[in-house]
């Protein structure tokens, strides 16, 4: 791992993580387009490697912690202070809470006995460029849907049930996350950025179980010593301040514009990587 390795994967992973185009299957991409151009593999598979990915994705929890810090606040006070008065009638920011834990069971329940299976279809990035097509479609099928029927942002538990759903099947490399989970919000009648609000909460639980169920697979303290710290917390800071900037100007973004930006570029980087790529 040197600087030019940290610098690329961080940037990529605070960008990609919250748009709607995939940070896995840009992960990929990236990896192979590194190794091409320079000759040596953009991450080598070592326990570093994963370790280094990991902190990645804490990054990208930090960023997006702290950018919903005041949401979560509100959040956790409106849960506890029904669950006190043992009344959660029509306080959405208190039922947020079941709302989320229902969609992450829901998203484990369905990705983990099939993440070897969906990840192996991806063995390389022709096979990520085919599944950006489809997180292509499903944007634009989605905004398509969302302009022919009413809007209604109240969350419930079938939406909640669905949209975690659509979160278990972006397990797969190439299929985004957040884009499946915002599609989901959409054919359920919410808007973009109420959609990418709850997406962006459904995050931080799934993203926190992810890593720590890698770092079981990292080896002891012993070994821990011997990783370059510089780098890997150079990068973790970097995806957290990309990740958060990311996070302001999408949802900005989204208020005005609709996800077909994102469709349009998913179907030129997965063109590309079906031609390009043997």
């Amino acid at each position: 791992m040197d600087l030019m390795q940290t610098i690329i994967t961080s940037v990529v992973q605070g960008l990609s993580e919250f748009l709607p185009i995939s940070s896995s299957g840009h992960l990929i991409i990236t990896s192979s387009l590194y190794k091409i151009f320079t000759g040596a593999e953009l991450t080598s598979g070592g326990n570093q490697e994963v370790f280094y990915d990991i902190m990645l994705h804490i990054g990208t929890l930090v960023a997006v912690v702290i950018y919903f810090w005041e949401d979560l606040v509100n959040i956790f006070k409106s849960f506890f202070k029904a669950v006190k008065e043992k009344s959660f009638d029509n306080n959405p920011e208190a039922m947020m809470v079941p709302y989320v834990a229902l969609g992450t069971v829901v998203t484990i329940a369905f990705a983990l006995p099939f993440k070897d299976f969906f990840e192996s279809l991806v063995s390389n990035p022709r096979g990520v460029g085919i599944f950006l097509l489809l997180t292509a479609f499903v944007l634009w099928f989605t905004e398509l849907y969302s302009k022919k029927h009413p809007r209604d942002n109240k969350l419930t538990w079938k939406k909640a049930l669905l949209i975690g759903l659509f979160q278990g099947f972006a397990v797969t490399p190439g299929l985004s996350r957040s884009g499946s989970t915002i599609a989901a919000g959409l054919l359920c009648g919410m808007d973009r950025v109420k959609s990418a609000r709850y997406s962006f909460l459904l995050s931080i639980p799934v993203i926190l179980l992810a890593a720590l169920y890698h770092c079981i697979e990292v080896t002891g303290f012993e070994e821990l010593k011997t990783f370059n710290w510089g780098l890997i917390l150079l990068g973790s800071v970097l995806a957290a301040v990309v990740g958060y900037a990311c996070i302001k100007y999408f949802l900005i973004f989204l208020g005005k514009y609709s996800l077909n930006f994102f469709a349009a570029y998913c179907v030129v980087v997965g063109l590309f990587a079906i031609l390009y790529f043997k």
